[in-house]
């Protein structure tokens, strides 16, 4: 849901389901106390544009620290991966490198090592889940899901303009750090991320040794593309845990819109449970942005819905939709997803008092043509299959403070049976 200098609500899902198990994390740690006060960009995206995926924002410091000092085992490890030279030079965007031969991480470890090198940041802020059951306790163990537009590095320091964030807090050495923290604090089973531009030499290299296994489709026609010494394309990602789920397809779906092929894409992926073998589809996705393509995003959106109607065999497999909508709940693609035979409803409502209203915003930036609040970024499910058990709370407009922040949410479900 919020995008890094964009968004606010980063989310995670949890979905209980029969047999499924989520293995304990060794040590990590739940996040800390708020962070202070420190300019970030007006737009809930990634966390001030360093990291802001749950509130995670923190002061910039002076200089920015390098990942690759040679005194950390895992750092220099993380050196030896692909570099941004020639991760923009590959044209097999959408294969994954194969990371057999890498070791795997220890996820404290490499907590540790990130929180290492932001030692200088007030710690990040503490966002708690809201319990959302409304019946019995589940038997069924949970499946947390983490929706993120993490702010494509290029944008972030190209051509987003995020006026009132520091320089500091949009350098890609201390950004990937505050990134990994977020994904390392919250664990989750799933990540569904959007405007990836570090997947091959950060991204991929380190999440397999995590035990995910990842996909990269990228925009056919990326804006990171334009900018000077850029990573190659933006795109959407989506990771799992290797040893939860099995992949039994995958599909990498170019939208269209008035039967035209256009730059934005979608990844839709059927998993199965290697417990209790039950399945279910993940899709992540990130639809045209900005005022006026409203019928743009609309015509997506039916796009999008009639792809999965297809891969859930006409909703008989749960569905979740994690993406950055780029729309609010009142444009027309929002109604779509409302309204479809899919049966879907919106995680975050649960939130409010009547269940029914959206968050107030999920991005929240300032940049140069002002300031701008929005709600745009959702979580999608199954209603008829599966259940909200909580979600992580909202930051306040007190916690965000008057420079505003980048993007992020999340939330959590559960199934039903």
């Amino acid at each position: 849901m919020f995008h890094s200098p964009r968004r606010l609500c980063s989310a995670l899902l949890q979905r209980d389901a029969p047999g499924l198990r989520r293995p304990p994390a060794p040590g990590l740690r739940r996040p800390l106390s708020p962070p202070a006060a420190v300019p970030r960009p007006a737009s809930p995206r990634l966390l001030a544009a360093a990291s802001a995926a749950s509130g995670a924002a923190r002061s910039c410091s002076r200089t920015a620290c390098s990942m690759g000092t040679g005194t950390s085992r895992l750092y220099s490890a993380l050196a030896k991966t692909l570099n941004s030279s020639a991760a923009s030079q590959h044209p097999e965007y959408l294969v994954s490198p194969d990371p057999e031969h890498l070791e795997p991480i220890d996820p404290k470890e490499l907590l540790e090592e990130c929180r290492a090198v932001l030692h200088t940041r007030p710690p990040r802020f503490q966002r708690d889940f809201v319990d959302l059951r409304t019946d019995c306790p589940s038997t069924h163990p949970p499946i947390r899901v983490m929706q993120w537009n993490i702010l494509a590095q290029a944008l972030g320091e190209g051509k987003d303009n995020f006026v009132q964030c520091p320089v500091e807090a949009l350098k890609w050495e201390e950004r990937k750090c505050l990134i990994l923290e977020e994904i390392l604090a919250y664990q989750p089973d799933i990540l569904c991320l959007q405007e990836v531009d570090h997947y091959f030499d950060t991204f991929q290299p380190l999440l397999s040794r995590l035990g995910y296994q990842g996909t990269f489709f990228p925009k056919p026609w990326s804006p990171c593309l334009d900018v000077e010494h850029n990573n190659g394309p933006d795109g959407c990602a989506l990771f799992f845990l290797q040893n939860r789920f099995k992949l039994v397809n995958s599909a990498n779906i170019r939208l269209t819109a008035m039967t035209l092929k256009t730059n934005q894409v979608a990844i839709a992926q059927t998993l199965e449970c290697k417990e209790s073998g039950r399945q279910f589809c993940i899709a992540v996705t990130h639809l045209k942005a900005r005022t006026g393509w409203e019928r743009f995003r609309s015509a997506q959106g039916c796009d999008l819905l009639q792809n999965l109607q297809n891969i859930t065999q006409g909703a008989k497999i749960p569905l979740i939709v994690c993406g950055d909508f780029n729309a609010e709940p009142t444009e027309e693609v929002y109604k779509h997803f409302a309204s479809s035979s899919l049966n879907l409803n919106s995680a975050y409502k649960l939130l409010s008092a009547d269940g029914q209203s959206e968050p107030p915003y999920t991005t929240w930036k300032i940049r140069t043509s002002g300031e701008c609040r929005h709600t745009l970024d959702y979580i999608w499910y199954s209603k008829h299959a599966l259940n909200v058990r909580s979600a992580l709370d909202l930051l306040t407009e007190e916690q965000i403070g008057p420079n505003r922040m980048v993007r992020n949410s999340f939330s959590n479900l559960l199934q039903k049976i």
